[in-house]
């Protein structure tokens, strides 16, 4: 077969890239090596007001975006060096794996199944397992309340849902969706009649729809956010421990935590103890 200049050209040039780049798609350097050279590249979530969102104009606001910007600042690099990557739940861990991303802030539980994959630094925050219902639900006041078949959304990748079928309502009907923003809409429109996952994160929600959402009883489980980093990068984990521990002791932690809750009602956790394991 006859392969034209401009074909061989093209060829080349695509050879050339995947060389570049890897299997993975991304640099084989260390979150602390491409922080030297004045650029990071984090995972964070895209639909979690009050934590994490990427507002209209394109600009990133919440409190995870403010300790990835803190944590990024005290690696050396500037805000505007940042590049924010969508790292929706089930897909953080090949994100970090294919070093996709150099480190993923987003409402990440540190659990004994995902540091079999990835390493963390934190926790940063102390959350808690919780309901998100429709503000005119009065029947469903905990996870016990879900027996009975009621359906109850959470997102692909994520446990919350699992949880309350194994430990709490074991007739629940699961629905799972790929975010937290689709399981909401499912919520407002009836076709679920609650959503679970952290207390923080259901908060957001609540406060982003007043009068239309609203939590349902108190925490029932404790939830560690961590940063998850690449297995085995010990030094870009303690430089991001060190951060951590930085923004608790210097009063940026709370002052993000005043600004994106302030006027939500919502009363956040004490600062957590950095596991320095």
């Amino acid at each position: 077969m006859r392969i034209t200049r401009a074909l061989q050209i093209g060829i080349g040039a695509l050879a050339v890239a995947v060389a570049a780049t890897g299997c993975g798609g991304g640099s084989s350097k260390t979150a602390v090596e491409n922080a030297a050279d004045g650029k990071l590249t984090i995972g964070v979530k895209f639909d979690q007001p009050g934590l994490s969102l990427r507002n209209k104009d394109g600009s990133f606001s919440g409190f995870d975006i403010d300790v990835a910007k803190y944590v990024a600042g005290k690696l050396g690099v500037a805000e505007d060096e940042i590049t924010f990557k969508e790292a929706p739940s089930a897909q953080r861990e090949t994100l970090i794996q294919n070093r996709q991303v150099d480190f993923v802030v987003g409402t990440y539980s540190i659990t004994d199944q995902r540091k079999e994959k990835v390493d963390f630094a934190g926790p940063y925050y102390l959350a808690g397992q919780s309901l998100l219902i429709r503000a005119d639900n009065t029947a469903i006041t905990g996870p016990e309340s879900l027996n009975g078949g009621k359906k109850l959304c959470s997102v692909r990748g994520s446990t919350p849902a699992q949880n309350i079928q194994k430990n709490y309502a074991n007739d629940v009907q699961l629905q799972e969706y790929d975010t937290y923003s689709l399981c909401v809409e499912a919520l407002k429109a009836g076709a679920v009649d609650a959503l679970t996952t952290d207390d923080i994160i259901l908060a957001g929600f609540a406060a982003q729809n007043p009068g239309q959402l609203k939590l349902a009883g108190k925490p029932f489980t404790t939830e560690k956010y961590g940063i998850g980093v690449k297995k085995g990068d010990t030094e870009s984990r303690g430089r991001i421990n060190d951060a951590i521990e930085a923004m608790i002791n210097d009063g940026a932690w709370k002052a993000s935590l005043d600004k994106n809750f302030g006027s939500t009602g919502f009363q956040p956790s004490a600062p957590p103890q950095v596991d320095r394991y």
